[in-house]
Protein backbone atom coordinates (compact mmCIF):
# COMPACT_ATOMS: atom_id res chain seq x y z
CA UNK A 1 0.00 0.00 0.00
CA UNK A 2 1.01 3.43 -0.76
CA UNK A 3 0.46 5.37 2.17
CA UNK A 4 0.49 8.78 -0.15
CA UNK A 5 2.86 10.75 2.18
CA UNK A 6 5.79 11.06 0.27
CA UNK A 7 7.26 14.29 0.25
CA UNK A 8 5.86 15.41 3.47
CA UNK A 9 8.06 16.53 6.33
CA UNK A 10 7.78 14.91 9.98
CA UNK A 11 9.33 16.33 13.04
CA UNK A 12 10.82 12.72 15.35
CA UNK A 13 11.43 13.69 18.93
CA UNK A 14 13.04 10.54 20.84
CA UNK A 15 14.44 9.79 17.44
CA UNK A 16 18.56 8.26 17.77
CA UNK A 17 17.29 4.71 19.11
CA UNK A 18 14.47 2.80 20.69
CA UNK A 19 10.92 3.44 19.18
CA UNK A 20 11.30 7.01 17.98
CA UNK A 21 13.93 5.62 15.70
CA UNK A 22 11.66 3.01 13.97
CA UNK A 23 9.10 5.26 13.95
CA UNK A 24 11.71 7.86 11.62
CA UNK A 25 12.45 4.64 9.90
CA UNK A 26 9.58 3.77 8.71
CA UNK A 27 8.60 7.25 7.57
CA UNK A 28 11.49 7.76 5.91
CA UNK A 29 10.71 4.39 4.01
CA UNK A 30 7.71 6.20 2.78
CA UNK A 31 9.45 9.25 1.31
CA UNK A 32 8.63 11.54 4.23
CA UNK A 33 11.77 14.08 4.85
CA UNK A 34 12.36 13.90 8.68
CA UNK A 35 13.79 15.97 11.67
CA UNK A 36 15.10 13.70 13.86
CA UNK A 37 15.50 15.08 17.37
CA UNK A 38 17.60 13.82 20.80
CA UNK A 39 19.57 14.93 23.52
CA UNK A 40 23.38 13.08 22.16
CA UNK A 41 24.66 14.21 19.07
CA UNK A 42 26.95 11.24 18.36
CA UNK A 43 24.43 8.92 18.27
CA UNK A 44 21.77 10.73 16.74
CA UNK A 45 23.92 11.15 13.86
CA UNK A 46 24.53 8.00 13.36
CA UNK A 47 20.99 7.58 13.00
CA UNK A 48 20.72 9.79 10.50
CA UNK A 49 23.06 8.29 8.55
CA UNK A 50 21.78 5.15 8.59
CA UNK A 51 18.66 6.58 7.78
CA UNK A 52 19.74 8.38 4.69
CA UNK A 53 21.56 5.12 3.41
CA UNK A 54 18.79 3.27 2.86
CA UNK A 55 16.72 6.35 1.77
CA UNK A 56 18.69 8.30 -0.77
CA UNK A 57 15.88 10.07 -1.81
CA UNK A 58 15.20 12.23 1.85
CA UNK A 59 16.36 14.82 3.39
CA UNK A 60 17.22 13.72 6.92
CA UNK A 61 18.64 16.75 9.28
CA UNK A 62 19.39 15.98 13.29
CA UNK A 63 18.37 18.75 16.12
CA UNK A 64 20.31 17.73 19.39
CA UNK A 65 18.54 19.08 22.19
CA UNK A 66 16.27 18.04 25.23
CA UNK A 67 12.86 18.84 23.78
CA UNK A 68 11.60 18.49 27.48
CA UNK A 69 12.97 22.48 27.61
CA UNK A 70 11.69 25.34 25.99
CA UNK A 71 14.68 25.88 24.42
CA UNK A 72 14.85 22.60 22.96
CA UNK A 73 11.66 23.03 21.16
CA UNK A 74 12.61 26.14 20.03
CA UNK A 75 15.46 24.55 18.35
CA UNK A 76 13.61 21.80 16.97
CA UNK A 77 11.03 24.05 15.42
CA UNK A 78 13.55 26.19 13.87
CA UNK A 79 14.84 23.16 11.77
CA UNK A 80 11.28 21.95 11.44
CA UNK A 81 8.79 24.82 11.76
CA UNK A 82 5.86 23.34 9.29
CA UNK A 83 5.54 19.55 9.86
CA UNK A 84 2.42 17.86 8.18
CA UNK A 85 3.88 14.65 11.00
CA UNK A 86 4.75 15.22 14.80
CA UNK A 87 6.12 12.47 16.68
CA UNK A 88 6.25 13.24 19.96
CA UNK A 89 8.01 10.60 22.52
CA UNK A 90 10.24 11.51 25.98
CA UNK A 91 11.55 9.03 27.89
CA UNK A 92 9.38 7.74 30.78
CA UNK A 93 10.59 9.14 34.34
CA UNK A 94 11.59 6.72 36.69
CA UNK A 95 10.21 4.22 38.49
CA UNK A 96 9.55 3.92 42.55
CA UNK A 97 7.13 4.30 45.54
CA UNK A 98 5.24 7.81 45.29
CA UNK A 99 5.57 8.55 49.32
CA UNK A 100 9.37 9.35 47.85
CA UNK A 101 8.23 11.69 45.05
CA UNK A 102 8.88 15.24 45.57
CA UNK A 103 6.53 17.99 43.90
CA UNK A 104 9.30 18.59 41.59
CA UNK A 105 9.60 14.91 40.74
CA UNK A 106 6.19 15.26 39.09
CA UNK A 107 6.28 18.42 37.98
CA UNK A 108 9.38 16.79 35.66
CA UNK A 109 7.23 13.84 34.61
CA UNK A 110 4.32 16.54 33.66
CA UNK A 111 6.90 18.47 31.70
CA UNK A 112 8.65 15.88 29.76
CA UNK A 113 5.42 13.56 29.08
CA UNK A 114 2.82 16.07 29.34
CA UNK A 115 3.29 19.96 28.55
CA UNK A 116 6.58 18.90 26.06
CA UNK A 117 3.73 17.07 23.78
CA UNK A 118 1.42 20.23 24.58
CA UNK A 119 3.61 22.78 23.54
CA UNK A 120 4.49 20.62 20.60
CA UNK A 121 1.09 20.20 19.08
CA UNK A 122 0.38 23.97 19.93
CA UNK A 123 3.30 25.39 17.57
CA UNK A 124 2.18 23.15 14.84
CA UNK A 125 -1.45 21.83 14.99
CA UNK A 126 -2.83 25.56 13.46
CA UNK A 127 -0.17 25.38 10.62
CA UNK A 128 -1.74 21.56 9.61
CA UNK A 129 -5.02 22.80 9.93
CA UNK A 130 -4.28 25.65 7.36
CA UNK A 131 -2.81 23.44 5.20
CA UNK A 132 -5.52 20.61 5.72
CA UNK A 133 -3.35 17.93 6.29
CA UNK A 134 -1.18 16.81 9.75
CA UNK A 135 -0.91 13.64 11.37
CA UNK A 136 0.05 13.69 14.94
CA UNK A 137 1.12 10.82 17.44
CA UNK A 138 2.15 10.85 20.72
CA UNK A 139 4.16 7.59 21.82
CA UNK A 140 2.53 6.96 25.30
CA UNK A 141 2.85 4.05 27.57
CA UNK A 142 0.46 0.51 27.79
CA UNK A 143 0.23 2.07 31.86
CA UNK A 144 -2.15 4.87 30.36
CA UNK A 145 -4.89 1.62 29.89
CA UNK A 146 -2.88 -0.36 32.61
CA UNK A 147 -1.39 1.27 35.47
CA UNK A 148 1.68 -0.55 36.98
CA UNK A 149 2.07 0.65 40.34
CA UNK A 150 5.87 1.49 40.40
CA UNK A 151 5.42 3.98 37.44
CA UNK A 152 2.94 6.41 39.32
CA UNK A 153 4.88 9.50 37.45
CA UNK A 154 3.75 8.19 34.51
CA UNK A 155 0.98 6.94 34.93
CA UNK A 156 -0.26 9.74 36.09
CA UNK A 157 1.22 12.73 33.49
CA UNK A 158 1.03 10.53 30.08
CA UNK A 159 -2.75 10.10 31.60
CA UNK A 160 -2.82 13.80 31.57
CA UNK A 161 -2.07 13.97 28.01
CA UNK A 162 -4.36 10.99 27.05
CA UNK A 163 -7.18 13.52 28.50
CA UNK A 164 -6.03 16.51 26.68
CA UNK A 165 -5.75 14.75 23.45
CA UNK A 166 -9.32 13.56 23.60
CA UNK A 167 -10.63 16.59 23.21
CA UNK A 168 -8.56 18.29 21.22
CA UNK A 169 -8.68 15.60 18.63
CA UNK A 170 -12.38 16.15 17.63
CA UNK A 171 -11.85 19.82 16.80
CA UNK A 172 -8.77 19.39 14.20
CA UNK A 173 -10.38 15.83 12.15
CA UNK A 174 -12.40 18.06 9.92
CA UNK A 175 -9.23 19.49 8.56
CA UNK A 176 -7.79 16.42 8.26
CA UNK A 177 -5.63 16.60 10.91
CA UNK A 178 -5.74 13.57 13.14
CA UNK A 179 -4.10 13.22 16.70
CA UNK A 180 -4.06 9.75 18.01
CA UNK A 181 -1.47 8.30 20.94
CA UNK A 182 0.30 4.89 20.36
CA UNK A 183 0.92 3.24 23.83
CA UNK A 184 3.70 0.77 23.49
CA UNK A 185 3.64 -2.40 25.64
CA UNK A 186 7.35 -4.30 25.98
CA UNK A 187 9.26 -3.36 23.42
CA UNK A 188 12.87 -4.74 23.24
CA UNK A 189 14.26 -1.11 24.08
CA UNK A 190 16.84 0.50 26.24
CA UNK A 191 14.05 1.13 28.79
CA UNK A 192 12.46 -2.33 29.07
CA UNK A 193 16.28 -3.39 29.39
CA UNK A 194 16.64 -0.67 32.38
CA UNK A 195 13.26 -2.40 34.02
CA UNK A 196 14.14 -5.90 33.57
CA UNK A 197 18.16 -5.39 35.04
CA UNK A 198 16.46 -3.62 38.44
CA UNK A 199 14.07 -6.24 38.63
CA UNK A 200 16.89 -8.71 38.35
CA UNK A 201 18.65 -6.87 41.17
CA UNK A 202 16.11 -6.66 43.44
CA UNK A 203 15.02 -10.47 43.07
CA UNK A 204 18.43 -11.27 43.18
CA UNK A 205 18.33 -13.53 39.64
CA UNK A 206 19.62 -13.40 36.66
CA UNK A 207 19.34 -11.27 33.89
CA UNK A 208 18.15 -14.23 31.64
CA UNK A 209 16.07 -15.10 34.09
CA UNK A 210 14.44 -11.89 33.93
CA UNK A 211 13.75 -11.46 30.14
CA UNK A 212 12.66 -15.17 29.95
CA UNK A 213 10.10 -15.08 32.16
CA UNK A 214 8.62 -11.46 31.09
CA UNK A 215 8.61 -13.06 27.45
CA UNK A 216 6.95 -15.67 28.35
CA UNK A 217 4.36 -14.05 30.58
CA UNK A 218 3.53 -12.43 26.81
CA UNK A 219 0.71 -14.04 25.03
CA UNK A 220 2.47 -12.98 22.01
CA UNK A 221 5.90 -14.81 23.83
CA UNK A 222 7.90 -12.65 22.60
CA UNK A 223 9.23 -8.49 23.01
CA UNK A 224 7.74 -5.92 20.04
CA UNK A 225 10.57 -4.69 18.09
CA UNK A 226 11.07 -0.72 17.05
CA UNK A 227 10.47 -1.61 13.71
CA UNK A 228 7.01 -3.36 13.92
CA UNK A 229 6.04 -0.29 15.97
CA UNK A 230 7.45 2.32 13.74
CA UNK A 231 5.73 0.72 10.62
CA UNK A 232 2.44 1.10 13.01
CA UNK A 233 3.59 4.70 13.23
CA UNK A 234 3.60 5.45 9.72
CA UNK A 235 0.83 3.46 8.73
CA UNK A 236 -1.54 6.38 11.22
CA UNK A 237 0.41 9.14 9.72
CA UNK A 238 -0.52 7.69 6.04
CA UNK A 239 -3.74 9.48 4.05
CA UNK A 240 -5.25 6.43 4.55
CA UNK A 241 -5.97 6.56 8.37
CA UNK A 242 -7.49 10.30 8.17
CA UNK A 243 -10.74 9.02 9.81
CA UNK A 244 -9.10 7.80 13.01
CA UNK A 245 -8.16 10.12 15.55
CA UNK A 246 -8.49 10.50 19.47
CA UNK A 247 -7.50 7.03 19.98
CA UNK A 248 -5.68 5.32 22.03
CA UNK A 249 -3.89 2.33 20.44
CA UNK A 250 -2.59 -0.60 22.37
CA UNK A 251 0.46 -2.43 20.93
CA UNK A 252 1.37 -4.93 23.59
CA UNK A 253 1.26 -8.58 22.22
CA UNK A 254 -1.97 -9.19 23.54
CA UNK A 255 -0.91 -8.51 27.23
CA UNK A 256 -3.92 -6.27 28.40
CA UNK A 257 -6.14 -9.02 29.93
CA UNK A 258 -9.60 -6.59 28.88
CA UNK A 259 -12.39 -6.48 26.31
CA UNK A 260 -12.51 -2.77 26.24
Amino acid sequence: MDFDIRGKRALVCGASKGLGRGCAEALAGEGVHVTIVARHAQVLEATAQAIRQANADVTVQTVACDITTAAGRTLALAACPAPDILVTNAGGPPMGNFRDWSRDDWIAALDANMLTPIELIKATVDGMMARGFGRIVNITSSAVKAPIDILGLSNGARSGLTGFVAGLARTTVARNVTINNLLPGPFDTDRLASTMIAAAKVGATSLDAVRAARMASNPARRFGTPAEFGAFCAFICSAQAGYLTGQNILLDGGAYPGTF
